[in-house]
């Protein structure tokens, strides 16, 4: 045991040595075997107890269950007893019911049957009625050819486009209000100058709008029809824009917008619809189009500024008046103070006259009073009257 086996670092180590090494070592693995295992039956213990726990909630709660569930068969029991009774009663109900509707819907039958024969009398009564309809709506469409004729004119159409908007000048705005076929300083003569309240600047309205185009684009089938209708639309547009903007736009003698009148409101919700490049366009040079309602509005408007205008003008005459009125207030005030002293004087001197009245009645009783004696008479008595007044 004392023989060298291993020379470690220059150490010579022995197989005694080397044996005790393995012993120490082995006891060391059979220490931590044991306490690992100690540790493993630890936690199988408490995961025991935790098993055992888990299966007493478990049965806790299925008695909890089981108590439910048999109350739960008590009530379903109770409901289906009380079904049945309603059930019972229901059916009761229903066939009470179903004799009494039997009975009201014979004698509604009855009723009807007499309605009906009276409504088709009526009826007999309204297809004469509509026959006389018929033929006037037959006249209406005689007329309204007779105005396609006219609005396949171009100059009827424009002509009837300045009477809507004329119209509608008319009916909003007073006679002063408006000027048509006015002359502008460089020649030009828009179809309608709108005056504004307080600005010397008119309003420009341009009532001639190119429904030659809107009309192709309208009745164009055809794919390649509609998109040329829709491009020459879209020029025609932008020209008479361009010539509104042009000849109407005035610095200093116009407003800075103008109205371009469109004198139908389909018209219009399709420009919104499918040509709003071209309102844009329009917005950008200052020229707004117009519906007849939109152009109501824009008269509505102008026609409150109007009367705002005429009310501010009756205010300041109003105000000049209240100026004269407050002026006459102020004379009469003077009037009355200069009045009140006057009557203050007066008073004085009634007052001064009272007391003076009032001595001269003191001074007769004294004199009444006075006794004419042999004697020698009072001092006072002997003077004369001019001495006692003095002395008074």
């Amino acid at each position: 045991m004392s023989e060298t086996v291993l020379v470690v670092a220059g150490r010579p180590i022995t197989a005694g040595e080397i044996a005790l090494a393995l012993l120490g070592l082995s006891v060391a693995l059979l220490l931590v075997l044991f306490v690992a295992m100690r540790r493993q039956a630890a936690a199988r213990a408490l995961e025991a107890e935790r098993a055992v726990f888990h299966a007493q909630e478990i049965e806790e709660r299925m008695g909890e269950m089981a108590r439910i569930q048999s109350e739960l068969t008590g009530r379903m029991q109770a409901m289906a007893e009380g079904l049945g009774s309603r059930q019972n009663d229901l059916a009761k109900a229903l066939g009470d019911r179903l004799d009494g509707m039997s009975t009201r819907i014979g004698q509604s039958l009855e009723g009807q049957t007499k309605t009906t024969v009276e409504n088709l009398g009526r009826l007999n009564e309204r297809l004469a009625v509509i026959d006389n309809a018929q033929r006037n709506l037959t006249d209406l469409a005689g007329q309204v050819v007779t105005l396609k004729d006219v609005l396949a004119n171009k100059q009827a159409r424009g002509a009837f486009g300045q009477g809507r908007m004329e119209a509608i000048l008319q009916d909003g705005l007073p006679s002063g209000g408006y000027d048509l076929q006015a002359t502008l300083s460089n020649g030009k003569r828009p179809d309608a100058l709108v005056r504004l309240a307080g600005d010397p600047r008119g309003l420009v309205v341009d009532a001639k709008f190119p429904l030659e185009a809107v009309t192709m684009w309208r009745e164009a089938r055809a794919e390649e029809m509609r998109r040329m209708a829709a491009q020459r639309l879209r020029q025609d547009l932008s020209v008479h824009i361009r010539d509104i903007a042009d000849k109407y736009l005035i610095a200093g003698e116009t407003q800075e917008v103008a109205l371009m009148f469109v004198p139908s409101e389909g018209i219009y919700a399709d420009l919104n619809e499918h040509f709003d490049d071209v309102m844009q366009r329009a917005f950008r040079a200052r020229v707004l189009i117009v519906s007849p309602s939109l152009m109501m509005l824009a008269v509505q408007v102008v026609q409150g500024l109007l009367k705002d205008e005429r009310m501010r003008e009756e205010a300041q005459v109003i105000q000049k008046e209240v100026a004269h009125l407050l002026g006459d207030v102020r004379r009469l005030s003077e009037r009355v103070l200069n009045l009140q002293k006057h009557f203050g004087q007066a008073q004085d001197d009634l007052g001064q006259i009272l007391t003076s009245a009032d001595k001269i009645a003191r001074r007769g009783g004294r004199i009444e009073a006075l006794e004419f004696e042999d004697g020698p008479a009072d001092a006072s008595a002997a003077l004369p009257l001019n001495g006692r007044q003095a002395a008074e």
